[in-house]
């Protein structure tokens, strides 16, 4: 039976036809605004992140210089501590950029040893100890190399506001002639921090003691690769670990291999098989989660991993990313020498970064003397400006790869500012004060 459609029923289909088409094209057309808008938040979070860390290498630049040229315990004191706030920005930026898989070891190292070299040299010259030829010959050195990072960040944040590259373009360097913008400017950064001076001092990223061999690694049995893939794909949260890409390795002190997955890079160390870092870069565009919120993810990571007795010590939340820092509690005693770092982002829980670079350096099995002195001597041997606010037992980081057993005095000043004193369990003296800088975004010490 022969079917015929009326000419008011074929108009009809005809104008469904072009009101469906017309509806497809509007669907399109907003389901591809709604990318662009995607993509320009992504590229916005990460110009600021480069924004932060450039404005960051110049506040260094500039207090570098002034150290040059400071000569009262006061200054060298003050400017120690612009550095370090500085430098502990600068990294938490650091941590918010598309990095995985790109070689930043140069970087990491500068903004760890800066602050940290300035201290030294602050508790120097409290101790009435002037600075020699070569502690102002290094401090003018590093001035240097901040000033040529700020200018390879300044002048990578300029390619980005003004490229008309997407976002995988500039980030990823798919499908450009260019290449990554990224990568050329991590690629500058590096070789503009390759002259950094050798820096031997009293404080934890001494070059002495970074070139340690880690001690939880020195002596471990070496798993295969194929073991290795599977303990990054549990790390990376990776359903198969067959889908994780081997990249070429890492030697140096630690040893590792080296996978990548879905944006995110994570290494694990040839003897033992110890996840060192894990490293997932995306731009986290709102922080639904609370510092507490976060911190239970981070902890639940960390028991997935199978790492027990790790206590929260200091925060920091910048761009939607809280980073949490835990230290090893040995019984009674907290180490803050073995320390793990874990990254959360705050609008969903997802774990953004893992270091555990220190904890695998630096941790092993103790045994402790009894203390020399009471809990109550220690907190007498404190001013009596602070008041007590508690008391108890942590090793400390030394000059040397000692550690040293101390009572963490925290107290409160006169003008409810917060300190810790760490009072030599054996001998009664002051081995370090530290002053807590309490924030809406975190907790940090200086």
């Amino acid at each position: 039976m022969k079917t015929t459609v009326s000419r008011r029923g074929l108009v009809r289909l005809i104008s469904f036809f072009i009101f469906a088409v017309a509806i497809l094209a509007a669907a399109d057309l907003m389901y591809m605004q709604k990318i662009k808008r995607l993509e320009n938040a992504v590229q916005a979070g990460y110009s600021s992140a480069v924004e932060g860390l450039a404005q960051s290498a110049d506040t260094i630049s500039t207090v570098l210089t002034k150290g040059r040229y400071a000569s009262s315990p006061s200054m060298m004191s003050r400017l120690s501590g612009e550095l370090m706030a500085s430098s502990m920005q600068a990294k938490t930026a650091l941590e918010s950029l598309p990095v995985a898989g790109m070689s930043i070891d140069n970087l990491e190292k500068f903004l760890s040893q800066v602050g940290n070299y300035a201290t030294s040299l602050s508790r120097r010259a409290t101790a009435g100890e002037s600075l020699s030829d070569e502690d102002r010959a290094n401090v003018a050195s590093l001035s240097e190399c901040a000033d040529r990072l700020s200018e390879e960040l300044w002048s990578l944040r300029m390619k980005m506001v003004t490229s008309d590259q997407s976002v995988e373009e500039i980030f990823e360097g798919v499908d450009s002639d260019v290449g990554s913008f990224l990568a050329d400017g991590v690629s500058g950064i590096e070789d503009g921090l390759k002259e950094m001076p050798k820096l031997i001092y009293d404080g934890p990223f001494s070059d002495h003691i970074l070139e340690r061999v880690p001690l939880m690694t020195k002596d471990a049995n070496p798993v295969s690769e194929d073991e290795a893939r599977e303990k990054a794909a549990k790390a990376l949260g990776v359903d198969s670990y067959r889908v994780l890409t081997s990249e070429a390795g890492e030697e140096g002190k630690m040893p590792a291999y080296c996978f990548y997955s879905e944006g995110g890079r994570c290494a694990v160390s040839k003897n033992g098989g110890y996840i060192i870092y894990c490293i997932k870069q995306r731009n986290v565009r709102d922080s639904a989660l609370s510092a507490e919120e976060a911190t239970e993810y981070a902890e639940e990571y960390l028991k997935n991993l199978g790492i027990e007795n790790m206590e929260k010590t200091y925060f920091e939340c910048f761009n939607g990313v809280c980073t949490i820092n835990y230290a090893y509690r040995d019984g009674d005693v907290i180490c803050y020498t073995d320390l793990i770092k874990v990254a959360v982002a705050l609008d969903n829980g997802e774990i953004l970064g893992y270091d555990a670079r220190g904890f695998l350096v630096n941790h092993h099995e103790r045994k402790f003397d009894e203390p020399k002195i009471t809990e109550d001597e220690a907190v007498g041997n404190i001013s009596k400006s602070l008041e007590p606010q508690g008391c108890g037992l942590a090793v400390i980081p030394t000059d040397s790869v000692k550690e040293k057993l101390c009572y963490e005095v925290k107290c409160r000043t006169e003008n409810g500012r917060d300190v810790l004193i760490y009072v030599n369990a054996e001998t009664g003296d002051e081995e370090e004060i530290l002053l807590l800088l309490i924030t809406e975004a975190g907790q940090l010490t200086v």
